[in-house]
């Protein structure tokens, strides 16, 4: 009784919308979340959008879902306190946080793509020099401004993909996808002196799928991933299906994210500016994961298992009609420029050498 005033007192003191959940119903409702007509006494499945299986096998971690509230839906993560869950709410102010970035990243855009247009036609002239430290200094400009591209593009990006609009998908066999996409990455990561394994089911399964958001999401994944481990670490990643859901995990084995940091890592660009740990860039990685997720219909877990690193799950629904909308590939126009996407999403994570001119086209 005494631990539930303390995480009722809690809940009244943040400024977010929040709320507990105890044996599936709303038990305590914080100011925030009431003006937003949640209500105590309420069971949580008739808010849940995504996740409801998912919600039902969480027992620790931090979940990211999507809630039906008033007449729209917005995310929420959920942490568990004993036989309590804590529901926090995305607010109003979260998205013009992320709009703002969006509108910064565009008056970036341009500048950068200048000085990436000079540096694409004065490195092969440089990089015909017999000098191999000048050659060095080549490869570590060109990280550097892939590293600004992936920055700008996520401050872009970010919005966009949380705005949920319009989702170009298609039926793909997701098996052979997912397949591709990690064997695409292997062979950047171990310039990293990481190993990374991956196994699918052998039987093609065939669903709406968001090529690019799903890209995006497994790029930050074991961008993230390669960041917490140290050379000749292991990645294990796997593709598992159950009933109408698909489970992408992927495990590393490097040091976690730190304690102090696990309950807010959905929403770390709203951080105070600070000197910390610069392996958790300005998290708008996480921002596309969950995206990505939300866009197929799943949620994303962090759990962090004894000795073990960090293990995420996305899930993501199989369906295979006109469930969402789908756009035409038409009217896609790639978001890297027609660059390796691997090398920008890495290009925190890799060492300069693979940026030399014969790697990057």
């Amino acid at each position: 009784m005494e631990e539930m005033k303390d995480i009722n007192g809690m809940l009244d003191l943040m400024i977010q919308p929040a709320f507990s959940v105890t044996n599936g119903i709303i038990s305590h409702v914080n100011a925030a979340a009431r003006s937003q007509l949640i209500g105590e006494g309420s069971s949580i499945h008739d808010y849940l959008v995504t996740g409801h299986q998912e919600y039902d096998d969480f027992t620790e971690g931090c979940l990211c879902l999507m809630l039906r509230v008033g007449n729209g839906a917005c995310e929420a993560s959920v942490t568990s306190m004993g036989d309590t869950n804590i529901f926090v709410l995305e607010q109003d102010a979260d998205q013009a946080e992320l709009q703002a970035m969006a509108l910064a990243a565009r008056e970036l855009r341009q500048p950068l793509s200048n000085v990436m247009t000079v540096a694409d036609r004065l490195f092969p002239i440089v990089g015909t020099e017999a000098d191999s430290a000048l050659q060095d200094q080549v490869a570590r400009i060109n990280r550097g401004l892939y590293q600004m591209l992936r920055i700008i593009g996520n401050m872009s990006d970010a919005y966009r993909y949380s705005k949920n609009t319009q989702s170009s998908q298609q039926t793909r066999d997701i098996c052979a996808l997912t397949e591709e996409l990690f064997h695409n990455h292997r062979e950047l990561i171990q310039h990293a002196g990481i190993d990374l394994n991956f196994t699918a089911p052998r039987e093609a399964i065939y669903c709406l799928t968001d090529e690019e958001k799903l890209e995006r999401a497994i790029s930050n994944i074991l961008s993230n991933a390669i960041k917490f481990s140290r050379p000749g670490d292991r990645i294990d990643a796997k593709l598992t299906h159950s009933g109408k859901l698909l489970y992408l995990i992927v495990q590393d084995s490097g040091s976690g994210i730190a304690p102090g940091m696990r309950n807010n890592v959905y929403s770390r660009y709203l951080r105070e500016p600070g000197i910390e740990d610069s392996r958790y860039g300005i998290g708008l990685g996480m921002v596309l994961i969950r995206a990505a997720a939300a866009a197929h219909g799943g949620t994303v877990l962090i759990e962090h298992p004894k000795d073990l690193g960090t293990r995420i799950t996305m899930t993501l629904q199989i369906r295979n009609n006109a469930e969402v909308a789908v756009r035409s590939p038409m009217h896609h126009i790639d978001y890297a420029g027609e660059r390796d996407h691997r090398l920008i999403e890495l290009s925190d994570t890799l060492p300069a050498s693979v940026y030399k001119k014969e790697n990057i086209n």
